[in-house]
């Protein structure tokens, strides 16, 4: 059973993208609503919980959702807005949380273990929970359990736009009813394979052999079998852990050229956009510093919608470089900080516009993968030039 020590908290905002969509125009509230474009090639990238009683869900191919619902209204993604109300409850979280976790650009965990000896938690987060609706106008549900599987499971079944109280003894109570597929990273490969072995509900999970989950499913089979007994021991993460990933250099001789500077940059971009692609992380600031020969250093930033797209991070740091630059001037070190991480790259990808660029970095990076990260460069960075 889980420790009944912990108590976590789990966030989720409902049908975020949508929500956000209804708050631009309120006349899209109440109706089957889908995120995307229509094309043989898009994807439904979030749906409202109308357009979900037509069977539509994300990331079905947005010509069977208009099969299934003739009616259904499709609206662009407005991904800076995302961006913007995401950073908003990171905010408002961060001010009151002792220790929170963002796992996404709309979902996040709070560990509220041992706070109770100095408030209540469960009205520490439902006051947490009207703030955020108060401040932003979004729907959002919370589940509060003794670790963070339980916390996201008990999220899922106060949604839409409740919550849910989880102590220790309800839980097995709350678990066995369910499909083994309602835990959360049990994917569809995986729930084929339980159920060619007669295991459909966590109950049968929970009493299943162990050895032939292993021989099954190997590690994962023993770590189902845990779930299904309520056991999760993972820890919240730290927001702060992920803090930035950066790369400078420190020049031999000072550089006088801004255009090998700029090149300087570009090659600096690839290097950190396939950092954050290889941690399936995002980020949502960029810094550019520069250093000059007496040592002054500079530095500026500037929030941006999440992205780990290179040509994306290029266009916001040579931004930055063009502002921060004194032309004319050699330079020592430069430079350059990518931050406010976040795990979000499953549903910014969802966008049409981001589709074709996905397969396109998909495809870069392994060839970076398989010959090296210098394999592939842009024609513009200093690469070209060695």
């Amino acid at each position: 059973m889980p420790s009944p020590a912990r108590r976590i908290a789990h966030f989720d905002l409902d049908a975020f993208f949508v929500s956000v969509e209804c708050l631009l125009n309120p006349a899209l509230k109440g109706i089957p609503l889908v995120v995307g474009v229509r094309g043989d090639r898009s994807v439904v990238a979030a749906c409202s919980y109308e357009a979900r009683k037509f069977g539509i869900h994300s990331a079905m191919p947005m010509r069977k959702a208009e099969q299934l619902c003739p009616n259904l209204t499709i609206v662009n993604g407005t991904r800076g807005e995302y961006s913007r109300y995401s950073r908003i409850v990171t905010d408002i979280i961060s001010e009151a949380a002792p220790i929170f976790e963002k796992a996404s650009i709309d979902e996040f965990y709070i560990d509220l273990t041992g706070m109770d000896r100095f408030f209540n938690p469960l009205q520490w987060t439902l006051d947490l929970r009207q703030k955020i609706t108060d401040t932003t106008g979004l729907p959002i549900s919370f589940g509060l359990a003794p670790n963070k599987m339980l916390a996201k499971m008990a999220t899922n079944a106060a949604k839409p736009n409740g919550w849910k109280k989880l102590e220790l003894e309800e839980v097995q109570a709350f678990l066995d009813p369910m499909r083994v597929d309602a835990i959360p990273g049990v994917g569809d490969q995986t729930f084929r394979t339980l159920l060619q072995l007669g295991i459909e509900s966590i109950h049968e999970l929970r009493n299943a052999n162990l050895q032939l989950l292993q021989k099954y499913l190997g590690k994962h089979g023993a770590d189902l079998w845990q779930k299904a007994q309520g056991i999760h021991t993972s820890e919240v993460a730290p927001w702060q852990e992920a803090k930035s990933i950066s790369t400078e250099t420190t020049y031999d001789q000072d550089v006088l050229d801004p255009a090998f500077l700029k090149q300087e940059l570009i090659r600096m971009t690839e290097k950190l956009g396939f950092e954050l692609r290889q941690d399936n992380k995002m980020a949502g600031c960029l810094t550019v510093k520069i250093r000059y020969p007496d040592f002054e250093t500079t530095s500026r930033q500037a929030s941006m919608d999440y992205t780990f797209y290179d040509d994306e991070l290029i266009r916001q740091a040579n931004s930055l470089f063009e502002l921060l630059y004194r032309k004319g001037q050699p330079v020592r070190l430069l430079g350059l900080r990518v931050s406010e991480l976040t795990e979000e790259a499953r549903q910014t990808n969802l966008f049409q516009d981001t589709q074709r660029k996905a397969e396109l970095y998909k495809a870069i990076d392994a060839v970076k993968n398989k010959f090296g990260k210098t394999a592939l460069f842009k024609a513009g960075s200093t690469k070209n030039n060695k």
